[in-house]
């Protein structure tokens, strides 16, 4: 379940929730009643399964030149 933040128009404070997806976004702040406003946040750190990625994985032998005619 993703984390939502959200603030409160009136008293300023910010407040953190789980919740689905489709459920509905709070509308009111639990401590004054005020309208709260769902903030962008940067979410969380993604997390990899399975067995992974190596630095040699997409290691190139030198520097790439696009030029046109050049190798």
């Amino acid at each position: 379940m993703p984390t939502y933040e959200y603030r409160c128009k009136q008293c300023g404070r910010v407040l953190e929730k789980f919740q689905n997806m489709s459920d509905e976004p709070m509308k009111t702040c639990p401590h004054c009643g005020g309208e709260l406003l769902r903030i962008v946040s940067t979410g969380s750190g993604i997390i990899f399964k399975g067995s992974g990625f190596y630095a040699t994985d997409y290691k190139s032998s030198g520097p790439k030149c696009w030029r046109k005619g050049s190798k």
